[in-house]
């Protein structure tokens, strides 16, 4: 063999190698259905004192919010105007959250079981229908129109306007005006679409309004891709193409092809709003929301919360079976333009640790009001699901658990 060839495949050799070992392979065990296997923190090799300073620092900062579902959506986003809430809303549990360290659970505290509302973390099970989508072929490109595969849609509610603006009540345009025909899949995946409209009796400008409202209504739209919004009309506007996409209620896709894969219980919930009934070949179909912004939205205990977010540390890989393609999990990582912080819905990016100086710039958190997190860390192995905890208190809660890592 020439001796130059010789030494670059050394030399690239050595570099693999190298870099392999900077890689931490993540454990490969997997929950099996209805069971989770549990360590100690000694057993798993962390500072036992430690996590239970993490647990108790949890359980001392409970979010400040009411437990009665009703009142919390109201104190959120009662001062918006049309702020009243349009699916279920129950009374949710104290504190709660668990600590998955290589797979096993090393710490619990509140009521993993109980099935609460995950709010804004529904938006990350929205993306990944979407993602399984574009795997399939169903979406050719995340760069495509949504325009181009969502022509119009009959709502089920013959006769009510349900805030559309048509001539025939019964049938509504999201995407078809001048700004809305123009954005895509992308953009509305990044909350940079500024997409305009009404849907389900909620106007686009009702949600988390700015400055002057009859000034906002009257703005100039951003050009698409340009100014990140967060806006549940826009993501609501989001599941209901990807309804149509599908020509399925969204909540038996995820079933199908993530929830039931990944062992999760039959206990979880995904609600849309009393008047989001469409027609869909020949058949009444509830189009979900993507949070809780006005009820619905994701309704889940906090094992399947980490389920989740077990198969997102392993890139859409569970035992084995890739049920999102690696290629999604790392567009959903790819940081926003417009908001470094932010990847595809709701997957919050740590860039320059803004979001948690504890951590890892690598670090990402599935998130919703609530507060209600799923932190995902691959360079530790880690998922912490935390519930009802003070936004304030997350970093501390994180970085109390990552003390508990012995080195």
């Amino acid at each position: 063999m020439n001796k130059g060839l010789l030494f670059t495949l050394c030399i690239a050799l050595t570099s693999a190698t190298t870099f392999a070992q900077k890689v931490q392979k993540l454990n490969d065990y997997f929950p099996a259905p209805n069971v989770w296997q549990q360590k100690t923190p000694s057993q798993a090799g962390l500072d036992e004192g430690a996590i239970q300073r993490a647990v108790s620092f949890a359980l001392a900062n409970e979010a400040k919010s009411s437990r009665d579902g009703v009142i919390s959506q109201y104190q959120s986003f009662g001062k918006e105007p049309m702020s009243e809430a349009l699916g279920p809303l129950i009374e949710r549990a104290a504190p709660t959250g668990l600590i998955i360290y290589k797979g096993y659970v090393v710490a619990q505290w509140g009521d993993p079981n109980k099935v609460d509302i995950v709010n804004s973390v529904s938006k990350s099970f929205l993306s990944t229908v979407i993602g399984v989508a574009v795997d399939r072929g169903l979406i050719r490109s995340t760069a495509d129109t949504v325009s181009g595969y969502v022509p119009f849609v009959e709502l089920y509610n013959p006769g009510s306007s349900n805030g559309s603006e048509s001539n025939q009540n019964d049938i509504i345009y999201p995407f078809s005006s001048a700004h809305n025909r123009k954005l895509t899949w992308e953009v509305m995946l990044r909350q940079t679409s500024d997409w305009e409209g009404t849907l389900w009796g909620k106007p686009d400008w009702a949600d988390r309004p700015q400055g002057d409202i009859d000034e906002y209504k009257k703005r100039k739209r951003d050009e698409p891709g340009t100014f990140w919004k967060y806006n549940d009309v826009r993501v609501n506007a989001l599941a209901l193409a990807a309804t149509n996409v599908w020509r399925r209620p969204l909540p038996e896709v995820l079933k199908e092809t993530i929830m039931d894969p990944i062992g999760a219980s039959t206990t979880w919930r995904w609600y849309g709003y009393r008047n989001s009934w469409i027609v869909l070949d020949g058949s009444p179909v509830q189009s979900v929301s993507g949070g809780g912004h006005w009820g619905g939205g994701m309704f889940m205990n906090a094992y399947d919360m980490a389920r989740f977010g077990l198969l997102t540390l392993h890139s859409g890989n569970w035992k084995g079976r890739q049920l999102i393609s690696k290629q999604w999990v790392d567009q959903a990582l790819t940081p926003t333009t417009a908001n470094t912080g932010y990847g595809y819905m709701n997957w919050f990016l740590n860039t320059d640790k803004k979001l948690l100086p504890s951590a890892s710039d690598k670090v990402w958190v599935h998130i919703g009001n609530g507060t209600n997190m799923i932190y995902c860390d691959t360079e530790h192995d880690l998922i912490i699901v935390a519930r009802w905890i003070d936004n304030k208190a997350l970093d501390g809660l994180v970085g109390g658990v990552l003390k508990a890592i012995v080195q």
